[in-house]
């Protein structure tokens, strides 16, 4: 399969702003995600996609590739369609601009769930460790059987009722598609679901396409507040 890595880039975060340039053991957050994905072997290509003119120029002065994409993306799937439209292959892997401890397992484990050409859209997870089940800014994600997901969800799922202490997974920040996926996407509206959650891949469930994630021992962090900042910089000192 080829395979092309997008990750999209915004300025404008909310939660942490500023968070792609944010300096991290001397480096732009964006750079530590390039530069992980890279390493992946089974990739064509790697881009950066962004709408920020701040993010392109240091982007071009560190050598890491990027491209200028529409300042109307809502999402970062949006961005990973525009790119698609003008660069074939047959997977994209969409991984998050915040994910800078991101393994070539990672994007191993992600494409063999694409191996099966009937997969349009394949994900990551991994056991939630103890101090993240009931951390909303950790996505929880549950899966039939096969690993078919059945629901994302920033709330502890499954509810343990009656103190059974199910396992619980955590959904990590890359994503495959195939194209006709991708078009899928941007065709529908924002789903009631994914309002809710702000999960922009319940979309794709509530419009019937069905996320299928693979199951990796590694564990990683998305960089949403400053405390994340802070856990990531901790396990790269132990690096």
């Amino acid at each position: 399969m080829k395979t092309i890595a997008v990750i999209p880039a915004r300025l404008a975060s909310t939660r942490l702003p500023r968070k792609m340039l944010h300096d991290l053991a001397g480096k732009p957050l964006v750079g530590w995600v390039y530069e992980a994905v890279r390493s992946s072997s089974l990739l064509a290509d790697v881009i950066i996609a962004t709408d920020s003119e701040e993010i392109l120029e240091v982007c071009r002065r560190h050598g890491w590739n990027a491209h200028m994409t529409a300042a109307t993306h809502r999402s970062g799937t949006e961005r990973v369609h525009e790119v698609s439209n003008s660069i074939a292959a047959d997977v994209y892997v969409n991984v998050q601009g915040d994910e800078p401890l991101t393994r070539p397992e990672h994007i191993a484990s992600l494409l063999d769930v694409m191996k099966d050409p009937a997969v349009q859209v394949g994900t990551v997870k991994t056991l939630c460790p103890a101090e993240d089940i009931l951390n909303p800014n950790a996505v929880k994600v549950v899966t039939a059987p096969g690993g078919r997901a059945l629901y994302f969800s920033r709330a502890t799922i499954p509810f343990d009722r009656d103190g059974t202490a199910p396992r619980y997974f955590k959904h990590l920040g890359l994503y495959a598609y195939r194209k006709s996926a991708l078009d899928l996407f941007v065709s529908q509206p924002e789903s009631v679901l994914e309002k809710s959650e702000r999960l922009e891949q319940l979309r794709f469930l509530e419009n019937g396409i069905s996320i299928y994630a693979a199951e990796t021992p590694y564990d990683s962090v998305g960089v949403d507040t400053e405390e994340d900042l802070q856990r990531v910089a901790e396990v790269l000192r132990k690096r």
